[in-house]
């Protein structure tokens, strides 16, 4: 976000830059006159960075209480600095600050407005401080409560898992390998997956809000200051636990920003196949869920239609997602230490991958709470594609002595000589078994039933009615756990 801050006439340390005045363009004038208004269109980025706002502010004010306490400023100029910020604040907030781009970016009109507001002492503020280290630190507190803000929404769908997933521990549905007809699982069981998905994506947001908790303010432009600061005393005052280790490092450093992406992407892959299954159970051809009317969308010449849009839209969202994490990865990818210009180019990435994700997350919690499943289709289904194979082979397992595999092998030329004469399991009486291969004479009939099929799977994670209520109860929990930890 720097202009030129190692120019010459543009010292960081200098206390004060008393040059700038109302409506001068360019605080970083000096032996520069600059003019060119292709250079002030490509360097402007207020219109995308202006949501640093709150954060700059911020970063701000904890500079000159610093400054203050390391007798870098007086007491009575700090106060005038605090003062007027918070008076920009409230600008802010009432919608009444205007951002101009001709002052490039949203520290310099926050600066620009600060001097409007109490005079040249506003100069002040930027002593022992750089551009750089400045969005470093507002960079990384934006950043610190995107995450925050996408770990709540995450817990909340994962609330909203656990509560279907219990409600539906018994409902049998078919399982699929290969989107074909696997094994019966229970709803409840399948739900369960994705707050699996969703509890470790929480858990990564977590580590990246981790590595980024160390602030780069006093790293300056790259070199560190002469001043006397104490940036652990800044640090501690905008929530941080430390601070960045190598100045260098501190302004060049954009791995934050690549951990909350990577972590989105992830995150998005997941929102992506829930949105893909969603639109898929939905057709009539599944039939396995009705949408909420009110998330849906008609058709401008079908008026029969109810369109999927929201969980098309949960799976489009992530090929966004994802080109926003490649745009940052090759704007970094070249790049010498410690800040060059190109740098600029991380802010609409970030704030468009947060904004989707955000979005993304909100819908998934609306599909998941407002998606009605129809159990008696779901159960049907379940007894499709001779989905209890597998427990007819364990049961001559158990009950008749026959290895795995000549069991495999038994149950698979059942499987074909029954599709000779255009039937399946479902429906088929041990006698007639019997036919085929005198071992299934006396096979008990339940164990064609589905309802068998996922009762007898009570291994630990299994989709046994008993482990899935287990399992919704412990998601519950350890999302709680989570959430508790945060605070």
């Amino acid at each position: 976000m720097s202009a030129t801050d190692n120019q010459p006439g543009n010292e960081d340390d200098q206390p004060g830059n008393e040059k700038k005045q109302p409506g001068d363009d360019r605080m970083w004038k000096g032996w520069l006159t600059g003019g060119s208004s292709l250079l002030e269109e490509i360097n402007a980025s207020v219109r995308f960075d202006h949501r640093l706002v709150q954060q700059d502010i911020d970063g701000s004010i904890a500079h000159a209480r610093m400054l203050a306490t390391c007798k870098v400023l007086s007491a009575g100029e700090a106060t005038e600095i605090v003062d007027g910020l918070e008076r920009i604040r409230a600008e802010v907030d009432a919608g009444e600050f205007v951002f101009d781009p001709a002052l490039e970016d949203v520290h310099m009109n926050v600066e620009a407005r600060l001097r409007e507001l109490i005079g040249p002492v506003a100069g002040r503020l930027h002593t022992a401080r750089s551009r750089n280290d400045q969005v470093a630190v507002d960079a990384r507190m934006w950043v610190r409560d995107a995450i925050d803000r996408l770990d709540a929404l995450l817990a909340e769908v994962i609330e909203v898992v656990s509560e279907r997933a219990e409600a539906h521990h018994a409902d049998v549905m078919p399982g699929f390998t290969h989107l074909q007809c696997a094994q019966p699982v229970t709803i409840g069981h399948h739900l369960l997956a994705y707050g699996e998905m969703f509890l470790r994506d929480r858990d990564r947001l977590r580590c990246a809000r981790r590595r980024l908790d160390e602030s780069p303010l006093g790293a300056a432009a790259l070199a560190g200051t002469g001043y006397p600061i104490d940036p652990r005393e800044s640090a501690r005052s905008l929530g941080f636990t430390g601070i960045t280790r190598n100045s260098i490092d501190a302004v060049s450093d954009r791995d934050f920003m690549l951990d909350y992406l990577s972590a989105g992407a992830t995150l998005a892959v997941h929102i992506s196949r829930l949105g893909e299954e969603l639109v898929v159970w939905s057709t009539p051809q599944f039939g396995f869920i009705t949408l909420p009317e009110d998330l849906c969308a008609g058709s401008s010449i079908m008026p029969q239609k109810r369109n999927p849009d929201l969980p098309e839209l949960m799976r489009a969202k992530s090929g966004r997602i994802f080109g926003d994490l490649m745009s940052l990865l090759t704007v970094m990818k070249g790049l010498p230490l410690a800040y060059s210009r190109d740098m600029q180019e991380d802010k609409e990435a970030l704030f468009d991958a947060a904004d989707h994700l955000e979005i993304s997350v909100r819908a998934a919690a609306a599909m998941l709470r407002g998606i009605t499943f129809r159990t008696d289709k779901t159960k049907a289904d379940a007894a499709l594609g001779n989905t209890v194979a597998t427990d007819l082979a364990d049961w001559l397992v158990a009950d008749r002595g026959v290895p795995f595999r000549e069991a495999h092998s038994v149950v698979g030329g059942l499987v074909k000589w029954l599709a000779v004469q255009g039937r399946e399991l479902d429906g088929a009486r041990p006698a007639e078994l019997g036919e085929f291969d005198p071992r299934f004479a006396e096979l008990p009939p339940h164990v064609l039933t589905v309802e068998h099929a996922v009762t007898r799977r009570d291994s630990p994670g299994g989709t046994s009615p008993a482990r899935v209520r287990e399992a919704a109860a412990e998601l519950r929990r350890l999302n709680s756990a989570l959430t508790k930890e945060n605070r």
